[in-house]
């Protein structure tokens, strides 16, 4: 089985349990999808769902229900493993939920400190969400 996968399609859909994230390849450049839990990282450690690369961006998704807290562990754990560069390359963080428990002064001191310690945008959504690249 493969971890990665390459395309230029148009549409990229992660989705899990109840959450769903579309990215959208808006110039269909090459694209790498890659399934992270229990494939590219397969031991015990914590890790998020899929991280995604292109336009020389990092992408880290993590699907989640509500917890919240354990979802920033999850893609933190990833960044650390996989990004090239855990502090130069620019990075995008998704955290896609059922629903958000926490409060904005929470979600404000997790986008400050993704984009001091990672260089990653820290966006946190209700599920459906799409966004585009």
């Amino acid at each position: 089985m493969t971890c990665r996968r390459e395309s230029n399609q148009k549409l990229f859909v992660y989705h899990e349990n109840k959450s769903k994230l579309t990215l959208q390849n808006n110039d269909q450049v090459s694209s790498i999808s890659i399934e992270v839990d229990g494939c590219e990282i397969n031991d015990s450690s914590i890790r998020c769902d899929f991280m995604h690369i292109a336009k020389e961006i990092e992408f880290f998704i993590e699907l989640k229900g509500q917890d919240i807290e354990h979802a920033v562990s999850q893609i933190i754990n990833t960044i650390n493993r996989l990004s090239s560069d855990v502090r130069a390359k620019e990075k995008r963080s998704y955290i896609i939920c059922t629903r958000s428990p926490l409060s904005s002064t929470k979600i404000q001191k997790y986008k400050y400190l993704f984009k001091k310690n990672y260089n990653s945008d820290f966006i946190i959504k209700s599920s459906p969400h799409k966004d585009y690249y």
